[in-house]
């Protein structure tokens, strides 16, 4: 990718030369991480006229996770963003899920068709086509790689990030997109600890409850796969029984190509549980376990036809972690996405959230003027209480979506078989609704047009653009004078 820009320099003490305060100029902004959330965050600073910059620990960045979801939460977003169309190029509506037992008998269906009330369908894709979008739509001199952070200091003046290679980068804000595993958060927690100010819920570990393994086959045969072939994905999960604690699902996408993800709930498979201590696997790895689950039934053949058209290195590890942080932002330091919360991935929420952050974050940072130390704390605060409730409330729904496909205690079974057989579908429907309600977008740009029927929440309007046109109709009305 590009050279690094002008603000990385190689450091040689932890004295460097503070630049001078410009007031006058938008806010420099270091993104760490260049997955979905610092990519998208980065797309909207280049359209509000922001400097950025993001910095990613890899050489060449690979997506985790091959299969993804894209509701109408989000899409308007995209939209707004001209790439919409881009999106859908890759990707097909999902309209409902069909759930199976391991001998492919009918245990349900989830219906998500609502596009006359939302005016989008949910779609689904291959995550990797997403990424390379998003990434593609950053200029490539914003984009520095193999950029690991070792710490970062901030002051009154700004912040400073030290990577591993001995350069700084240095800037206003500083944004945590980095993960799950996020070095900005792990760094700035232990700052907080050692001053007393970190809440104690906000030192435990990451609670894992499931590890999946998942991949995106080459182009099938039609005549062997028709399903391949309809405009819709097909969407399959079949459940394991009480001997089979798996549950491993197909979709069908663009390219004639099938992406399967095989999850195991841990704590009832000694095998998902020896591979959960490693913090890696190698492809070996990766093979030994799709060898074990061969004989898992599709309606398309076993689960080993869709393993041998699949490249071994493209298959990736995923660990199905939830937690909710409680401290998102420190001075001139915020977190977004999964370095802030992890939601079980049941349903997409955990992608559509950290888009959703990068959009509201960037309402509030475009609001940050002059740039001031007091304007960005409390740009980064009011980001955090606009987002934090909204999140939480959705961990419930998550933990309880997770435990419907992925689980296989008696209790998570009995659950299941009342959701699918006794729950009203006007009460699933309901629900639905209520979830496509919520979709930010960015206010300094011209709002996607409305769809659907559907009432959403209202958009909160940009305090700088309200404060431009007061400032210019009094201008306007003293010059009548």
């Amino acid at each position: 990718m590009s050279a690094p820009s002008d603000s990385i320099q190689p450091t040689h003490s932890s004295s460097s030369p503070v630049p001078p305060a410009m007031p006058n100029k938008a806010p420099h902004v270091l993104i760490a991480g260049a997955g979905l959330a610092g990519l998208f965050l980065g797309i909207l600073l280049e359209r509000a006229g922001i400097p950025y910059e993001i910095f990613e620990r890899s050489a060449a960045p690979r997506p985790l996770g091959a299969i993804m979801s894209l509701s109408p939460n989000i899409l308007p977003a995209f939209e707004q963003l001209g790439l919409l169309d881009e999106l859908l190029s890759f990707s097909k509506p999902s309209l409902r899920g069909v759930f199976l037992t391991d001998k492919l008998e009918p245990i349900g269906q989830a219906d998500t068709d609502c596009t006359e009330l939302t005016g989008y369908d949910r779609v689904l894709f291959a995550r990797p086509e997403l990424q390379d979008m998003l990434f593609k739509n950053i200029p490539s001199d914003k984009i520095h790689l193999s950029k690991k952070i070792a710490t970062h200091d901030q002051d009154q003046d700004g912040v400073t990030v030290t990577f591993d290679d001995n350069t700084t980068a240095r800037g206003d804000i500083l944004v945590g997109a980095d993960g799950a595993h996020s070095a900005v958060r792990k760094h700035l927690y232990a700052t907080l600890e050692k001053k007393g100010l970190l809440p104690k819920a906000d030192t435990e570990a990451l609670s894992k409850g499931y590890i999946s393994l998942v991949g995106t086959t080459n182009e099938l045969d039609p005549v062997k796969y028709p399903g391949v072939l309809e405009k819709e994905s097909e969407a399959l999960y079949m459940i394991g029984d009480k001997d089979t604690p798996y549950t491993w699902v197909t979709f069908t996408v663009p390219g004639n190509r099938i992406c399967w993800n095989v999850i195991v709930q841990l704590g009832l498979s000694s095998t998902a549980d020896e591979h959960a201590v490693s913090s890696d696997w190698t492809n070996q790895d990766n093979k030994k376990m799709l060898d074990e689950i061969r004989h898992f039934k599709t309606p398309y053949g076993t689960m080993g036809d869709l393993f041998d058209v699949t490249d071994i290195e493209k298959v990736s590890k995923i660990y199905f972690e939830d937690k909710l942080f409680e401290t998102w932002t420190h001075g001139r330091t915020v977190l977004i996405g999964d370095a802030a919360h992890l939601l079980l991935p049941s349903s997409g929420a955990g992608a559509v959230n950290a888009m959703q952050d990068a959009v509201l974050l960037a309402n509030h940072l475009y609001d940050i003027f002059p740039t001031s130390f007091e304007n960005i704390k409390t740009a980064l605060s009011e980001y955090k209480e606009e987002r934090f409730d909204v999140i939480k409330d959705q961990y419930p729904q998550s933990y309880m979506g997770a435990k419907l496909i992925f689980g296989h205690t008696f209790t998570e079974r009995v659950l299941r078989h009342v959701v699918f057989n006794w729950l009203p579908k006007s009460l699933q429907r309901k629900q639905l609704i209520k979830d496509t309600a919520y979709r930010p977008q960015a206010n300094f740009l011209p709002l996607a047009p409305k769809r659907g029927n559907l009432d959403v929440i209202p958009q909160k309007p940009s305090k700088r653009m309200q404060k431009e046109k007061e400032e210019e109709a009094s201008r306007t009305n003293v010059a009548a004078l």
